[in-house]
């Protein structure tokens, strides 16, 4: 039964069309992602979880009371948030469903794309699940519907069973994908004493180490005249522009790197002679190496402005998040409660490096310790997104031996 409503509601909340925008300035940064918040607010309250609120800014929030004689267990929050990419989402998801997965390549003719094995080769070891996938013309967003499917079938589970548990709180998150999802997050109404984000992918992963990360916003500035009798006048933009991005490492970008190298990531360029625009983000696991990073856009810069002039190129570097293992070190009690989770539901537990960021990042630094569990999915942020039913169905098990291990040893 539980493995059919995780299903339906997967299915229902990848629908709900949720894409967030890093020029909004608003918070939330789309509208869209209220929709989804409303809906998880009425079946939050049909369930039976008390204390739910959607507040202004599309937090959700909602409590499940400790259980008889496990009022003294520590306070668990479980977070995923309701946002996608906005890359490859233009429109509504359409799911499909593959039951009975052969366990090669799959076909979408609708987006022209097919999701191979030899890109993704956990695929073979999926064969006999059921599959699903968008119909390759938008991301599928289980990045991260599928976290939000998993504590609630979780919240589900423990309301109408006896699984032993302490309080258990919960919030759905907006505008992860930009950035800023934990910000306003109230930490004191959530009520948790540590949390775990349901944001990875494959089930069994555990992180609790990730970037750092900063962005950098380069302007330049040109002049621009008549090519014909330019000499000693024209300064072109654009140009300086190419330049710029030639001065740094050629091989420390994200197609070059892997495991704990860091990377310089030029996601967007625009411009012509009389201005340019270069945008970066940053990023590396250790933090002197980040700010050492950081340190070297700025010399690239200092040294483009005294070639060409003072005032030429100007640059806006700001710090994203940190490496959230800087606070979890000294809270290894919850990577541990965790592994030990993961491989009492059979699996072996993946411990690796997030080449990213999560909510617990900011989280952990802002008091709350919050590492990340993978909910069962693969290929994020682009057309290629899948997960399996069976990959949710066992972190819905994780997360319900996490609570059950806490509540035993308080």
């Amino acid at each position: 039964m539980m493995k059919q409503k995780l299903l339906d509601r997967f299915l229902t909340y990848v629908k709900v069309y949720t894409p967030s925008d890093e020029n909004s300035g608003a918070s939330p940064s789309t509208p869209y992602q209220f929709d989804l918040a409303h809906l998880l607010e009425e079946e939050m309250k049909q369930m039976g979880i008390s204390d739910v609120l959607v507040d202004e800014n599309c937090y959700v929030y909602g409590q499940i009371p400790a259980s008889v004689g496990c009022e003294n267990a520590p306070a668990i929050g479980f977070i995923a948030h309701l946002d996608t990419v906005s890359d490859c989402c233009s429109k509504p998801c359409t799911p499909l469903v593959h039951e009975n997965y052969d366990g090669k390549d799959i076909a979408l003719d609708a987006g022209g794309i097919t999701i191979r094995v030899k890109d993704f080769p956990h695929l073979a070891k999926m064969k006999g699940r059921t599959l699903i996938t968008s119909d390759g013309t938008t991301v599928l967003g289980a990045d991260d519907k599928a976290g939000i499917a998993v504590i609630l079938s979780m919240a589900e589970e423990l309301l109408k069973s006896d699984v032993p548990h302490g309080k258990i709180c919960i919030a759905f998150t907006p505008d992860e994908e930009i950035g800023s999802g934990a910000g306003l997050l109230d930490l004191r109404r959530f009520g948790a004493d540590f949390g775990y984000t349901i944001d990875g992918d494959l089930e069994g992963g555990l992180e609790y180490e990730t970037f750092n990360a900063a962005s950098a916003k380069i302007t330049v500035k040109g002049v621009n005249v008549h090519p014909g009798s330019a000499k000693d006048i024209m300064v072109n933009a654009a140009a300086i522009a190419c330049e710029l991005q030639g001065m740094l490492p050629a091989k420390e970008q994200p197609a070059y790197t892997e495991g704990y190298e860091g990377f310089f990531h030029l996601t967007n360029i625009s411009g012509e002679v009389e201005k340019a625009q270069l945008h970066y983000i940053i990023r590396d696991h250790d933090r002197a190496k980040f700010e050492e990073r950081k340190k070297l856009i700025l010399s690239v810069c200092d040294q483009l402005n005294a070639k060409y002039g003072e005032g030429t190129v100007s640059a806006d570097v700001s710090d994203s998040y940190y490496n959230m293992a800087e606070v979890l070190k000294d809270h290894m009690h919850l990577v541990e409660h965790a592994k030990k989770a993961i491989e009492e539901t059979g699996l072996m537990a993946d411990i690796k490096p997030v080449r990213g960021g999560t909510d617990g990042s900011q989280l952990s630094f802002r008091g709350l310790p919050c590492p990340n569990l993978g909910a069962g999915g693969a290929g994020f942020h682009g057309p290629y997104e899948h997960i399996s039913l069976e990959g949710m169905e066992l972190s819905v098990r994780v997360v319900l031996e996490i609570v059950r291990s806490y509540a035993e040893d308080r």
